[in-house]
């Protein structure tokens, strides 16, 4: 059983079993109970019954977790996001609370679906915070509904299949239904079993997550075109190669020359890389949610004058 729990962690990135797996370790918060959201139910969208919560007040942030998990699993850094924040978390396609149905795991016709579930709350713009599949759909959203989406920050996600490491294509290729049996008894099953609509569709939401991540898939030119101000996160130890996270932020127009003794050149978009951190631990991590929450609030770091006269920051 436990040879197959590693290849569904790197398959889908995920994470529903990495509050067990990381405990203790400095960089990520212990378990804890899960805030009670303000208000939560189901949206119809798109043929699908998602179900959604809202957590605090304040400026909307779309909040997207990772594959085979919840928004569950955001425990730990939810109190924080929802500081100031009315937090729109989702549960995505099949995950969850959200049945699977009969349509196949997509994560451009996931990105639609966002915009319908936003639309629905009654908003015009939000922010987004996707964290591996999670940052896949928001990758998409702000693709496909660039008006919608103000700024946009991705956790631990790629723009193309050839950005994982290589070891991890071979693994992911193996994710079926038949591995849902030898998962029994794991964290991923539990948490998936307990809250799932038919819990009898684990084995089916297998088939359906291996069958999307066998397909290639390259949205370079996309990035390119993305004009909201984005921010790219990644663990020093991640599951995406290095070269790949330093080309996604090129994309963006990023890391292309130096920003200047003025930060006349500073790009608009921002590359994090949070050292001793692993993909499996980074939906966790309250160093993320310190690390975007600037970002998403339109922080910057110290003018060019108050650096050439030795200032420090604002206060």
């Amino acid at each position: 059983m436990m040879k197959m729990l590693p290849i569904a962690l790197s398959a889908a990135a995920l994470a529903a079993a990495a509050p067990c797996i990381t405990q203790g370790q400095s960089n990520v918060a212990k378990p804890a109970a899960k805030p009670a959201p303000s208000k939560s139910g189901h949206l119809a969208v798109n043929g699908l019954n998602y179900y959604y919560e809202i957590h605090g007040t304040g400026e909307p942030l779309l909040l997207l977790h990772g594959g085979l998990g919840s928004i569950d699993m955001f425990r730990p850094m939810l109190p924080a996001l929802a500081h100031g924040r009315r937090v729109i978390a989702v549960d995505l396609h099949g995950h969850g609370r959200t049945a699977l149905g009969d349509r196949q795991i997509d994560l451009p016709d996931m990105g639609d679906d966002m915009a319908g579930i936003v639309k629905k709350l009654g908003h015009q713009k939000v922010d987004v915070l996707g964290y591996s599949l999670g940052g896949g759909v928001a990758l998409r959203f702000a693709v496909q509904h660039p008006e919608m989406v103000r700024r946009l920050a991705l956790v631990s996600a790629g723009y193309a299949q050839n950005g994982f490491h290589p070891e991890m294509l071979p693994m992911q290729a193996q994710v079926g239904a038949g591995m849902a049996e030898q998962m029994k008894g794991t964290p991923m099953y539990k948490s998936y079993v307990a809250v799932a609509p038919k819990p009898a569709d684990f084995p089916k939401l297998l088939d359906q997550m291996g069958a999307w991540m066998r397909k290639p898939f390259d949205w370079s030119e996309d990035v390119k075109k993305l004009r909201m101000p984005v921010m790219l996160v990644y663990g020093d130890s991640d599951m995406f190669r290095p070269e790949h996270v330093v080309e996604f932020y090129k994309l963006l127009g990023g890391g292309l020359k130096d920003a200047g003794w003025n930060r006349e050149s500073m790009p608009k978009n921002r590359l994090a890389v949070i050292p001793d951190m692993t993909h499996y631990e980074a939906f966790a991590s309250t160093r993320v949610a310190e690390t975007v929450l600037p970002f998403l609030n339109g922080q910057s770091g110290v003018s060019g004058a108050e650096h050439v006269k030795g200032k420090g920051p604002k206060k």
